[in-house]
């Protein structure tokens, strides 16, 4: 299952039918979390019965897609059902008229395309910017709108997967900061190109703005309004910038090599260090998914790697050094002598351990006949 998502052109009519049908769904979402705050757990079945009976009493209700509806049930339904079995996944909250962004979605019998327009239920029609085709029909579609105030059509295509033709080998990827993602061969590293870095000065210049016009207390300015779009607007751009760069190097990646080994690596925490606006800026988490991603749909070997000890393990003898410290950029092997930089050196461990069919570094003994490259290793 594939996503493709085009922009929409909705008139001032199928604007204003599709806010008031994400109102609809707004609602019968809070209703959902004050039935769970009551001591209730509400099934999507239980739920199912609440609206078919909310729909014969309301008929401003009614008067909506039931479809919509009842896909915003199963969401709700769904989320809850998460929230119960993940740690850390708190319960679903109530979505404020304010702060939440409108977002539909509709099952292959609540829509169709027409002469190139996206027809919802109720006679809400809508063009679309089709920049590719579909290469099938899609079985459900969501349309929501982001902080700019664009609209965008996400169909679910069912796609079968593209395998490439034989590559030329395997490669092992380190993430960093410095430079986003180093491997084993230098001409696939992903730079930072820090394109939030080059626009700070605009964006600081409309935040400031934003701060001088904000009023304290009742509705805001249209100037408050406008600056806010405009500081949504910059940094909309250098996120497009950063995700476009990704898609590139995991396409390059997955068309030239066989094996590709990930360091599993978590950049939550990056949020809470001086790193945090350059780790932002990186998008670590979105590279990796979507090298993940468009790996396992090309029919590539994707292995996930443990971060723990790759950077303190030698790439020629995996002796165990010293740990290193941040600013510490290269790695010396007392050992074997072997010298390169820390992360490319992290990124051979990385390569290695997935090629013996392991996670970790604690998997792999050294072997008593240690040999130069990527050494010989028992397990």
């Amino acid at each position: 299952m594939v996503r493709y998502t085009y922009r929409l052109r909705p008139g001032r009519s199928a604007a204003a039918a599709l806010l008031a049908e994400w109102g609809r769904c707004r609602w019968l979402w809070n209703e959902a979390v004050h039935q769970q705050k009551s001591g209730q757990k509400p099934t999507f079945v239980r739920l199912g019965k609440l609206l078919t009976e909310a729909r014969a009493r309301l008929p401003w209700l009614r008067a909506g897609s039931q479809v919509a509806q009842q896909q915003m049930l199963r969401d709700y339904a769904k989320a809850l059902d998460r929230s119960f079995k993940v740690t850390r996944c708190g319960r679903p909250k109530v979505k404020s008229r304010k702060t939440s962004l409108p977002s539909l979605e509709y099952t292959a019998r609540g829509f169709s395309i027409r002469d190139g327009r996206l027809v919802l239920p109720k006679g809400v029609t809508i063009p679309v910017v089709w920049s590719r085709e579909l290469p099938s029909l899609p079985t459900s579609v969501r349309v929501y709108r982001d902080s700019l105030g664009h609209w965008y059509a996400s169909f679910v295509i069912r796609r079968e997967v593209e395998f490439h033709p034989p590559g030329q080998g395997s490669i092992g990827i380190d993430w960093g900061v410095s430079t986003t993602a180093t491997t084993t061969d230098p001409r696939f590293d992903l730079p930072y190109l820090g394109h939030r870095k080059r626009c700070a000065a605009e964006l600081a210049k409309a935040q400031r703005k934003m701060a001088r016009r904000r009023r304290k207390g009742g509705p805001q300015s249209r100037g408050y309004r406008e600056a806010q779009r405009q500081t949504a607007r910059l940094a909309r751009k250098a996120t497009r910038q950063t995700v476009h760069d990704s898609q590139v190097w995991a396409t390059r990646l997955v068309r030239t090599h066989d094996l590709i080994a990930v360091e599993d690596f978590e950049p939550a925490f990056l949020a809470k260090s001086t790193m945090a606006r350059k780790a932002a800026d990186a998008a670590i988490g979105a590279a990796k998914r979507v090298l993940i991603e468009r790996a396992t749909r090309g029919g590539r070997t994707v292995v996930l790697v443990r971060p723990a000890y790759t950077t303190m393990t030698c790439s020629s003898c995996f002796a165990r050094a010293k740990r290193l410290e941040l600013h510490e950029r290269d790695f010396r092997c007392e050992v074997c002598g072997f010298a390169d930089s820390r992360d490319r050196n992290a990124a051979r461990v990385i390569l290695a351990v997935a090629e013996r069919g392991h996670v970790g570094v604690e998997d792999v003994r050294q072997s008593a006949h240690l040999l130069r490259g990527r050494g010989s290793v028992a397990v």
